[in-house]
């Protein structure tokens, strides 16, 4: 199966609001493109202006609305600045996605702190503080529902990402206390958790098969995925069809 042969299933957004943090490539791209392929307005956030321009003008072609924000949201401050002025911008945020993720693989003796910090501050500061500010709209509104793009890696240890590791793992205690906290007031939290995905990223750290093979071994499937398969699994956790 190649990427070419995945596509997204029928969803229906007409009149949603989907906030996507990390969106302007990979996975977040891919999920921002689905929603507004499904006719939902696009919040994008991400730090690459220039790939966030791409993804308006792409958007735009579709006959719905992309407004985008460019982040560093490794600074606590820009987090809260980006989701308040969604929260204030727009009538409703009806789904949130937290995707923006960063990685420096490296061993744990070898590893530098400052490397540390920035995969700690986007993996899992930024998603607990944008979904303060954007949780609290949701309350607000009388629901919605959150999704958190989590990794196999937070639940199995892997080699070189240690730092990955305690972000994802931690995504995945932040979700179900999100999940306690929210679900009363008609807010779902749920959490998806790929293997390694495809992006173009993906493609080219995991090209070399000595690397990529021992991996696929422990999949059933014996393959990675592709990024319309995470974006298909948002997309129904975020749906009515997931109530």
């Amino acid at each position: 199966m190649g990427a070419e042969e995945v596509t997204n299933v029928i969803y229906k957004f007409t009149g949603k609001t989907i906030l996507v943090t990390g969106a302007s490539n990979g996975i977040g791209r891919d999920v921002a493109l689905a929603f507004a392929r499904a006719g939902g307005t696009i919040c994008a956030a991400d730090i690459n202006e220039k790939g966030l321009n791409t993804l308006v003008e792409e958007i735009s072609a579709l006959g719905v609305k992309c407004y985008s924000f460019q982040v560093d949201l490794s600074d606590s401050d820009a987090c809260v600045k980006m989701a308040q002025h969604f929260a204030k911008k727009m009538d409703r945020i009806d789904i949130l996605v937290n995707n923006a993720g960063l990685s420096f693989p490296e061993t744990l003796v070898n590893l530098d702190i400052a490397h540390w910090n920035l995969t700690l501050n986007v993996n899992l500061r930024a998603p607990a503080i944008i979904t303060k500010i954007i949780g609290a709209k949701m309350i607000e509104q009388g629901g919605g529902a959150i999704v958190n793009v989590a990794s196999n890696a937070g639940i199995s240890g892997i080699e070189e990402h240690a730092a990955y590791c305690a972000s994802k793992f931690g995504i995945i205690g932040l979700a179900k206390v999100m999940a306690i906290e929210l679900g009363p007031h008609n807010i779902r939290v749920n959490s998806v958790a790929p293997t390694v995905v495809l992006t173009p990223m993906g493609q080219q750290v995991w090209s070399d098969p000595k690397k990529s093979d021992p991996v696929k071994r422990k999949i059933p499937l014996g393959r990675f995925a592709w990024p319309a398969e995470v974006s298909n699994t948002i997309l129904f956790l975020a749906s009515d069809a997931a109530t």
